[in-house]
């Protein structure tokens, strides 16, 4: 099992940019993602998100954690 990254928002949009993912629009400090395919996601821009959140971020985006991980 790969282990999960610790990262902030900015990285978490920046690979899920990389799948497809475009920002849509932000509200306060969640940035809400779109792709033309895949589910909305929303993004928490924090310094670090946390690894629950994250890994719930990965599993609704369809992805596994070692996909993910490949890229950041």
């Amino acid at each position: 099992m790969t282990k999960l990254p610790v990262l902030s928002g900015r990285d978490v949009i920046r690979a899920l940019g990389k799948l497809g993912y475009y920002v849509r629009d932000q509200k306060g400090s969640h940035v809400h993602l779109r792709h033309s395919i895949r589910p909305p996601l929303t993004v928490p821009n924090h310094p670090e998100v946390a690894r629950g959140t994250l890994r719930a971020i990965i599993r609704a985006a369809g992805l596994s954690v070692a996909e993910f991980v490949k890229l950041l």
